[in-house]
């Protein structure tokens, strides 16, 4: 494989490139171009474009997603990203596929079109777990469904290169970060190749992708500057990518210098994988590993070709995240829209405080995606920024949310060697001695935000990980006694140890905690609450037995869900890979529920009114709650709370 070119070392006059060779540092601003303007919305037309000045694109992003000008969205944030770095942007939003046309309204773009499914993955998107229709989809104007292909990495790259051929093509996202190696596809039923090799894109970026995308920028900047097309390996060897070379040779070197001893792993091949499925679970758990180490290169052949990929790029730093954060933002959907997006209505006055998940859960995509480490934005940046909600026309006074991907992980840090850890999880299976939680901090944040001029309800409805809660009463007691409005969901999954163990959750016995904790609290502030549990059947290696268990406990507590969330194995994860191989991590077989009417017997454990008609095109439990809360008078409730 080929060392990256020389010229791709090189820096612009008044511009910083990193390189495999010479990485920003974690805390440095990754752009020193002179900033665009940045627009009260990106362009989605020509118009939009001659009336800011614009007679071309730099970049154009396509998306499964409706363009909602929000940092939830990912078109939207990286967008308003490289217009920081200096590049016009331009997005396409979920474009027809029966022709080219959508692509091309607002023309060639100058240096690569980047392409994403959305926020979820397609198939995931389109389809329930028994594989029926799906009739609404929260990412498109009026929840309708039916705005995006089946595979649309695959489908709007392919209308890319109709579009603008011999343009550099990159792929992101969700859909594209968790299949980047061989995975088990749920609703082909087999084993996919990378969504690289499938979609024939240039490059693939996986996990967050703002430190990818302005180097991927950068570096083409620098060759248009020089020359009219672009050598085959310029994007290579940029962290957070995969590419794929001709040359198999693992001695090459696919960046600058040889490979180190235990810089370079070579995955099973996707045809030792399509003939061995056991091999899918070597193959996933080493890219979860490094996911989280963040060193070794992967290496993985299919056929005479090689999919090289860089380890990840270094997580945001504190300041950059709150340069990210600090961008304008409108939180509308884009104007040319009569209906708005239900996503937008969730989570149009919510408040990201961190990234990365400690937890990796082995049916999560979160920690292989966003990572473990936990990446926090400043006090200061969050107070500012709710500041400025308050002076937003729609703010009604209500703050949905103020969290991450788990609400009660903000500011938490490793304080061992985390590229030396074996661990899959931090949190299981017991809480690491090396992770350091500042629940206590959280808790003064959400006094803080709660006292600015405007704020009338700061809430906590949902993502609690309710074993951490338990090591800070004071944060528990916070959370439950001031930022609760009436009900909690927290996700217990499951009442087996043995299910919960290949989950890689907490023992049943702490939730069961966290329940005698929440109902002693509520009862000392005088509040009528309610806990909503998130449950899974027919996880692997669960059985009818576990499942009639779990309702018996059910039974006892009164709770009568109406939907379960049974399990879909999403592509990439470690729980997928046992869906498909039929063993545990250590290669220990375990019994899987793998037809429609397996998992329709265990579904329907809990939903016995669903057996016939199984509502799934929800992933929530929506139960009728145990009370927790019989002595007080009955308070007022919060119409504005989730």
């Amino acid at each position: 494989m080929a060392a990256i070119a020389p010229w791709a070392t090189a820096a612009l006059s008044g511009r910083v490139l990193a390189t495999a060779a010479s990485p920003l540092d974690a805390n440095d601003i990754c752009y020193r171009l002179p900033k665009v303007p940045q627009p009260e919305f990106l362009p989605m037309s020509r118009a939009e474009m001659e009336r800011l000045g614009w007679d071309t694109l730099d970049i154009l992003l396509v998306s499964g997603d409706a363009y909602v000008d929000h940092p939830s969205f990912g078109s939207a944030l990286l967008g308003r990203w490289l217009c920081a770095a200096g590049f016009r942007v331009g997005i396409v939003a979920q474009p027809r596929w029966d022709s080219p046309a959508d692509i091309m309204k607002m023309g060639r773009p100058r240096l690569f079109v980047g392409v994403t499914a959305g926020a979820l993955d397609s198939m995931l998107a389109h389809y329930t777990a028994f594989r029926k229709k799906r009739h609404d989809d929260a990412y498109t104007p009026g929840g309708a469904a039916g705005a995006r292909p089946n595979r649309a990495c695959i489908v709007y790259t392919s209308m890319v290169r109709h579009a603008f051929p011999g343009i550099p093509v990159v792929i992101g996202g969700i859909e594209a970060s968790m299949r980047r190696i061989s995975h088990f596809d749920f609703w082909a039923d087999s084993i996919r190749r990378s969504i690289l090799l499938d979609s024939k894109a240039d490059l693939l970026v996986y996990g967050m992708a703002e430190r990818a995308i302005v180097e991927i920028a950068t570096r083409l900047d620098s060759i248009a500057h020089n020359t009219n097309a672009h050598p085959p390996t310029a994007l290579h060897g940029i962290r957070g990518t995969a590419y794929v070379a001709g040359n198999p040779d693992m001695s090459a070197s696919p960046h600058p210098g040889p490979l180190q001893e235990g810089e370079g792993i070579k995955l099973p091949s996707h045809e030792d994988i399509l003939a061995n499925p056991r091999l899918l679970m070597t193959a996933t758990l080493a890219m979860e590993r490094e996911a989280h180490n963040g060193l070794a290169w992967l290496v993985q052949m299919n056929q005479k070709r090689a999919l090289v990929i860089a380890p990840p790029a270094a997580p945001l730093g504190s300041n950059e995240l709150d340069e990210l954060y600090s961008l304008p933002f409108t939180r509308l959907a884009h104007p040319s829209y009569s209906k708005v997006p239900p996503a937008l209505e969730m989570i149009q006055f919510s408040v990201t405080s961190h990234r990365g998940c400690a937890g990796g859960c082995s049916f999560c995509a979160l920690a292989i995606h966003q990572g473990r480490h936990i990446s926090s934005r400043s006090a200061d940046s969050i107070l500012s920024e709710v500041t400025s909600l308050t002076k937003h026309p729609a703010w009604r006074g209500s703050l949905t949310n103020i969290g991450g991907a788990t609400a009660n992980m903000w500011n938490a840090a490793c304080k061992g060697n985390q590229a030396k850890c074996q661990r899959p999880s931090c949190l299981w299976p017991h809480i690491c001695a090396h992770f350091s939680p500042d629940q206590q901090s959280l808790a003064d944040l959400m006094k803080s935000v709660s006292k600015l001029p405007g704020v009338k309800h700061l809430r906590t409805a949902s993502g609690v990980r309710h074993d951490l809660a338990l090591t800070d009463l004071s944060y528990l007691q916070s959370v439950v006694g001031e930022f609760t409005g009436g009900q909690l969901t927290v996700a217990p999954e499951h009442n087996s140890s043995r299910v919960l163990s290949l989950m890689r959750k907490p023992p049943f016995a702490e939730f069961e905690r966290f329940l005698a904790a929440f109902d002693r609290i509520s009862r000392q502030c005088g509040k009528e609450q309610y806990v909503i549990p998130y449950l899974i059947s027919a996880f692997p290696g669960c059985t009818v037995e576990d499942m009639k268990e779990l309702a018996a406990w059910l039974r006892q507590k009164n709770w009568k869900p109406q939907q379960v969330q049974c399990f879909i194995p999403t592509p990439g994860t470690v729980a997928s890979a046992m869906y498909c191989a039929g063993i545990d991590p250590d290669g220990n077989p375990i019994r899987v529920a793998k037809t429609d009417a397996e998992r329709l017997q265990q579904h329907g454990i809990l939903c016995a009114d669903e057996r016939s008609h199984p509502r799934s095109n929800h992933h929530f439990l929506d139960s009728r709650k145990e009370k927790v809360q019989h002595s007080v008078a009955k308070p007022k409730r919060d119409l504005n709370r989730r």
